[in-house]
């Protein structure tokens, strides 16, 4: 069973798929850096300093905080900012899968549409096809099938 499980482990598409999830959770912060450190302050700034990610609705009449930190300790609050948020980071990370995964295709693509280039000949190649231009080049021996008919013997 151990041995089972470390030819299951080992397998091309297991270890493929863990260093997929492993760049996939890197990648991940990347984007969510992006959208927190870039693209929510410029919307912020354009939308007049808002920042959504404080935005909630107090879902009890105990929450009096202005940050969504506070209201969480006072009671129930829904927290709609902060999935505005992470729905903003969704589709930020969609679209750039998507566009790398058109870049991909388009090369895939052309590597397609480009035919291999054919491999230079190996000497006896050559030889073979030397002697068969050679044998091309020869008029057709008496009695081939499309060799002329010997005149007859006097």
């Amino acid at each position: 069973m151990l041995k089972e499980f470390r030819e299951f482990a080992v397998r091309g598409n297991v270890v493929d798929l863990a260093i997929g999830v492993i760049i996939g959770a890197a990648f991940g912060n990347i984007v969510q850096s992006l959208v927190g450190d870039v693209f929510m302050p410029l919307i912020g700034s354009v939308t007049g300093g808002l920042d959504f990610s404080n935005y909630f609705l107090a879902l009890s009449s105990k929450v009096t905080a202005v940050s969504l930190a506070d209201a969480k300790k006072q009671g129930a609050v829904l927290a709609w900012g902060s999935f505005l948020t992470v729905a903003i980071n969704f589709v930020i990370v969609a679209w750039v899968l998507f566009l790398i995964v058109k870049l991909v295709n388009n090369i895939r693509r052309q590597d397609a549409a480009e035919p291999a280039k054919a491999p230079s000949p190996t000497r006896e190649e050559a030889l073979l096809m030397e002697i068969r231009d050679l044998l091309k080049q020869r008029p057709n021996p008496v009695g081939a099938p499309d060799a002329p008919k010997p005149y007859p013997s006097a």
